[in-house]
């Protein structure tokens, strides 16, 4: 097409495009096949492509997707490659996972690690920086599973498919408030515990009656508050 068969009136160009009418016909049979070809194939990989994806499962869905749609769109390419594209990719993804069962190495490498975010009301700052995650995501995690402070927490995992497992702590201690710094109000309702004082930054236990004057042996900063209680 030129610039000047370009016009912005030229509703049906816009609507319909340049196809003759007998390809909607053809783009029905079209969409049908590629969507038998996308359910069958998700079919062979398992039924983990209907739940939260992996890495490779991930990249599994969007090369069918692609390898699907440019047929469906294109009237001058054929079907069979679709189904040769998501042959492979169904190969590829059940090779990958058939190994991964049997070799916990290739696992990690092809799939991802999980990760301790919080360990024993602790944060573990250094796997935080490793898995992108920040403080305030952190936190927010843990309001969303209604805890109040660090101390209720005894392991929070990041897993290899993005989501968080949360352990609670079957007898919280006063720990840091995960509440953020502008809610005033509300942290003013917490109760704070006068005899003990955690690390602002990671919610290490300062391990003193009083505001202790050292930096945290976790994590070198050096502010220290008091803990809450539930």
């Amino acid at each position: 097409m030129q610039p000047e068969d370009i016009h912005l009136t030229d509703w049906m160009r816009v609507l319909i495009g340049e196809v003759p009418n007998d390809y909607f016909i053809e783009l029905i049979i079209r969409i049908t096949f590629a969507y038998l070809v996308l359910t069958v194939s998700m079919r062979l990989m398992g039924k983990r492509m209907a739940a939260q994806l992996n890495l490779n499962e991930l990249a599994a869905l969007v090369s069918l997707a692609a390898a699907v749609g440019i047929p469906i769109m294109s009237p001058d390419r054929g079907l069979l490659p679709a189904v040769v594209v998501a042959s492979v990719i169904v190969f590829i993804q059940r090779s990958v996972a058939s190994t991964a069962r049997k070799n916990q190495r290739f696992e990690a490498i092809t799939q991802g690690s999980i990760d301790v975010l919080v360990a024993d009301s602790l944060l573990q700052l250094d796997k935080m920086q490793g898995a992108r995650i920040t403080r305030a995501r952190l936190m927010a995690e843990l309001r969303a599973s209604g805890l109040m402070h660090l101390g209720q927490v005894k392991r929070l995992y990041f897993e290899a498919n993005g989501s968080f497992t949360l352990i609670q702590e079957e007898k919280p201690q006063p720990g840091l408030t995960v509440l953020p710094f502008w809610d005033t109000d509300f942290r003013a309702e917490q109760k704070q515990v006068t005899d003990k004082f955690v690390c602002n930054n990671c919610g290490n236990d300062g391990k003193s009656k009083i505001r202790p004057t050292h930096p945290c042996d976790h994590c070198h900063d050096n502010n220290w508050v008091p803990a809450v209680e539930a």
